[in-house]
């Protein structure tokens, strides 16, 4: 027998909003992009990626946390959110996906995209979610300041966070790398966003900040749709272009 288009529609409603997804974030593209950098790193850390969304007519702002609390980092990116007109696609790298993780519980965001990033449940901490994991090299090269405050260090950036970059990148990484709290690391996000919201990841391959198989296992546990790139901790950075291809197929609801 013949079903009427009417109710398929109303079937395949019902399947998307069973399996937790947004039928906002499948059915109408979304142009609202909201990038989260994370710790030894500031904004102009999407300074590649940034143009290709914009070319392609996405309006796209690049939060620049404070990194100085974790509460401080999601009062910012939540400030974002309700600045912008319309449903957001919200990106994180690194301890930025602690932040969209608590932050993507805002009603306006219709997506999730992890660059290379942290992924815990609810009152998870990036330590203890790492711990069944090899440490990565880049740990040792951390540095602590007054304060509880931590930088990494020049030779952490240059062969930990961002190998593949060139000696300028580099360079440009370390002068303006911003003093992160070291209190970051032992937040915990109240709920998990990617329980109830649709999430893409990004694992990077050669990554020495986060351990390649942790990147793996978070992307699976988050149900993801997951695209390695052979890349160092600054995907982003190093191969722009697929990541904003990522972040684009997330606005189109492309799974």
């Amino acid at each position: 027998m013949r079903r009427s288009l009417k109710g398929i529609l109303a079937v395949a409603s019902i399947g998307v909003l069973m399996s937790g997804g947004s039928l906002t974030a499948q059915s109408t593209p979304v142009k609202n992009i909201v990038l989260v950098h994370g710790a030894f790193a500031d904004g102009s850390s999407w300074s590649k990626v940034i143009p290709l969304l914009q070319s392609k007519g996405f309006h796209v702002t690049s939060v620049g946390i404070p990194l100085t609390s974790f509460a401080d980092d999601v009062a910012a990116t939540k400030r974002a959110i309700a600045a912008e007109d319309g449903s957001v696609i919200l990106v994180g790298h690194s301890y930025g996906g602690l932040v969209i993780t608590e932050a993507g519980n805002d009603p306006k965001v219709v997506g999730l995209v992890y660059v290379a990033a942290f992924a815990p449940d609810a009152n998870q901490t990036i330590a203890e979610i790492s711990k069944p994991f090899p440490p990565p090299p880049g740990l040792t090269k951390v540095k602590p300041l007054t304060d509880g405050f931590i930088l990494l260090s020049p030779e952490g950036i240059e062969t930990a966070f961002a190998q593949d970059l060139t000696k300028e990148e580099k360079a440009l990484l370390v002068s303006v790398q911003p003093q992160t709290s070291g209190s970051i690391f032992e937040a915990k996000p109240t709920t998990a966003a990617w329980h109830s919201k649709p999430s893409w990841y990004i694992v990077a391959s050669n990554d020495n900040m986060i351990a390649p198989e942790q990147e793996k296992s978070m992307a699976k546990q988050i149900n993801a749709t997951a695209t390695a790139l052979p890349s160092s901790h600054v995907a982003m950075l190093s191969h722009p272009k697929e990541v904003a291809e990522v972040i684009e197929d997330a606005a189109a609801g492309k799974k």
